[in-house]
């Protein structure tokens, strides 16, 4: 047995087991725009939620002040008093 023959038996794996539902999915692109691209909105809506839940943690950690606003990646950017000798 080559090492060729792994590679194509992944292969064989992944085309007829792990993606035959989109296979079948593709099947309905002339039927259905909204059914062929199912897994669009699925992702889609994942998306929304998450980001809804992402602005309204923001919100909460913006309304209690526990976000540490200071600038301190940078002495330029939030002090005016830097040292110049260099």
């Amino acid at each position: 047995m080559a090492l060729s023959d792994v590679f194509y038996a992944i292969q064989d794996f992944s085309e007829t087991v792990l993606l035959a539902p989109f296979n079948g999915l593709r099947s309905l692109e002339l039927e259905s725009w909204t059914a062929a691209n199912f897994m669009n909105w699925v992702f889609f809506f994942i998306l929304i939620v998450a980001f809804v839940y992402w602005m309204k943690e923001l919100k909460t950690y913006n309304e209690n002040n526990e976000e540490d606003r200071s600038s301190t990646s940078h002495s330029f950017l939030g002090d005016d008093t830097y040292d110049t000798d260099y």
